[in-house]
């Protein structure tokens, strides 16, 4: 068949729009993706080149955080994937799990299973029990079972995710790593950083030994490693690695480049455990700075940054300067994930401790019971996010008490 001008113009706006993606120029991405999707309704109904255009815009809106403008996209895609390929193909079962993970992203978590679980049925039944799409979307559903606390059920499909990329691509692969890492994760959430730390220095050996020394990927996993240092206490080594890991992103990617920002928490991070809160200030505004002109100032990372920094101030009794700071970070997350996200109940959490610290129990009690509320309705009574707030606010209430009992002795001792 003849290539027309539309074949070449489609074509040449879809490697546009991948280069800038990949360089993280996500305007520009945006723009030729549009551009490609324009073109391809012009096409039949059934060209690939449609459903190529959709899936590509969609991940642009999903790793932007625009979930809701991604959702309608994967969702079209499955429809026109279902009506094609029918409902047990295995091109059906790749576009929901995309579609679980920006259900995902947004907290809601009761349609990600579901969407994970079909998606490895189809898998396991139209491939080979050992195929790598099986072994990925083990990987995906364990990787959400450890984001909620369901550490039981998590290791043993990590484990077998790792077995099936050894068995068929050998032990040194980078795929391999991949699996490697999400184990050490796991390890890492459960507080067996040692166990952790071994799988992560097997997982940096097989990415830099495949990446090289300088790859922007490899910077990623050195930055992993660096924080299972600081949670062991080797300030050293993972101040080392930190800056090792900040320094071949600026040198790959660009100063500007949105990793870089990921450094500059982490560094900051590191300053602020270590007590030394003037580098950590300095970090964290910087953070902020970047972050608003990387994503906008009404992004979740935005309200991360701000959080971090708010906390900072709390930490050295700097409360009228932190509450600002916490009060703009919930608004945030409110607007762009929604009232009922888990991460809008992390917000409410830090303020509450912060009216903890100044003694406004009232205060902080409602926030620590919307905090909860929100935390039982989206993650369930047994995940450990809800214990871990169920234990700050038990100890606001122990401080209420504490202070409830001095004033009564108080009393009577002045009587």
């Amino acid at each position: 068949m003849a290539v027309t001008e539309q074949d070449k113009a489609w074509d040449k706006a879809i490697k546009a729009g991948d280069k800038s993606f990949h360089q993280g120029q996500y305007g520009e991405a945006e723009v030729q993706y549009q551009k490609a999707l324009q073109i391809a309704e012009s096409f039949s109904k059934d060209d690939p080149r449609l459903l190529v255009s959709l899936n590509h815009l969609a991940d642009l809106y999903r790793v932007q955080g625009w979930y809701a403008e991604a959702e309608p996209l994967y969702r079209r895609v499955l429809g026109m994937v279902e009506k094609t390929a029918g409902a047990e193909h295995a091109n059906l079962a790749a576009v929901l799990c995309n579609l679980a993970g920006n259900f995902r992203a947004q907290g809601i978590y009761n349609e990600v299973e579901p969407l994970y679980r079909r998606a490895l049925a189809i898998y396991e039944k139209a491939k080979p029990p050992d195929h790598l799409e099986v072994a990925n979307c083990l990987h995906s559903l364990a990787d959400f079972y450890r984001v909620q606390g369901k550490y039981s059920q998590a290791e043993p499909l990590f484990r077998r995710a790792l077995q099936l990329r050894e068995n068929t691509l050998g032990p040194h692969h980078s795929s391999v790593a991949q699996s490697l890492i999400q184990l050490a994760l796991l390890h890492r959430s459960q507080g067996r950083h040692s166990q952790a730390q071994q799988l992560q220095e097997r997982a940096v050996r097989i990415i830099e030994q495949h990446m090289g020394p300088e790859h922007p990927s490899l910077a990623n996993e050195l930055a992993n490693l660096a924080e299972l240092h600081r949670l062991q206490g080797n300030w050293q080594e993972s101040e080392q690695l930190h800056k090792r890991a900040l320094a071949m992103r600026e040198q790959a990617l660009g100063a500007e480049h949105p990793s870089v920002s990921s450094s500059m928490s982490q560094l900051a991070l590191l300053y602020h455990t270590q007590g030394k809160f003037e580098e950590a200030e300095k970090y964290y505004k910087k953070l902020v700075a970047r972050r608003e002109k990387d994503w906008g100032a009404e992004h979740p990372y935005v309200a991360e940054a701000l959080n971090n920094l708010a906390l900072l101030y709390e930490d050295e009794g700097m409360y009228v300067e932190a509450e600002p700071l916490y009060w703009k970070a919930l608004s945030i997350v409110e607007k762009s994930l929604g009232p009922e996200h888990p991460d809008v109940a992390k917000r409410l959490t830090s303020l509450a401790g912060l009216y903890t610290e100044q003694g406004k129990f009232q205060e902080a009690e409602r926030l620590y019971q919307w905090a909860l509320g929100i935390l039982e309705k989206t993650l369930g009574p047994e995940n450990p996010e809800m214990a871990a707030t169920l234990k700050k606010y038990a100890s606001m209430q122990e401080k209420l008490r504490s202070r409830s009992e001095a004033a009564k002795t108080d009393i009577l001792w002045q009587g």
